[in-house]
């Protein structure tokens, strides 16, 4: 895989949360691996416990599996989730991190890491989106499970929507991804937005945005 010229440590990361909002909602579960030349040198899997007087939805539950009771007994505070993710990070000279819907993910890491003082630890990284990459090689659908069942996975991951399964999957769709044509350099940085409703959430100011058909045509480094 050409990114490993590139970089030398990559972090694909997940996170389950309470909605979609970055903005109201929060991460209950934050899952990742450290790969250091495709071998996994680390990895971290946190529950984070809810605010006092906060209840979870019922269908994030059936969803994902995690119940509230869950989060209480073996739930940890933003503040230690927050640090065990920037460990994933240090020591790296030329991070990459890599999540399947970055987009919505970064937001939500973005919202755990600066009420600590730690969203300084993203500026240094580049960012890649799986799902991006897969929606310029598959026509629709372009869930994860869809990505694992195209390259032949389902013996070796799920999409489980639990943290570091996905975590994991995707790190798995990724390599998989770059032994069918080993470009994904070009998505560094890259995402993919949609057609009709444009960017989800704020925007990040290292990456590129460009509107993304749903449907196979020019891979979208090629669109202007």
């Amino acid at each position: 895989m050409r990114l490993w010229e590139t970089f030398d440590r990559i972090v694909v990361f997940d996170t389950e949360t309470t909605g979609i909002d970055f903005k109201k909602d929060r991460i209950i579960e934050i899952g990742g691996v450290s790969l250091e030349r495709g071998a996994e040198a680390g990895g971290m899997d946190l529950f984070i416990r809810l605010p006092e007087g906060r209840r979870l939805d019922p269908f994030i539950t059936k969803l994902t599996g995690i119940t509230e009771e869950q989060l209480a007994a073996e739930g940890v505070g933003d503040e230690e989730a927050a640090g065990a993710f920037v460990k994933l990070l240090e020591g790296a000279e030329r991070p990459l991190i890599v999540a399947y819907n970055a987009q919505f993910d970064l937001n939500f890491l973005y919202g755990l890491l600066r009420p600590w003082g730690l969203a300084e630890a993203l500026k240094k990284p580049r960012f890649l989106d799986a799902l991006t990459v897969y929606r310029d090689r598959r026509d629709y659908p372009h869930k994860l499970e869809n990505a694992i069942a195209a390259y032949g996975l389902e013996d070796k991951a799920v999409n489980s929507h639990r943290a570091i399964d996905d975590a994991r999957a995707a790190a798995l769709v990724l390599e998989a991804m770059a032994e069918e044509r080993d470009d994904l350099e070009r998505y560094i940085d890259l995402f993919g937005s949609h057609p009709k409703y444009g960017v989800s959430g704020r925007r990040i100011s290292s990456v590129t945005y460009r509107a993304q058909p749903y449907e196979r045509r020019n891979p979208l480094y090629e669109l202007a």
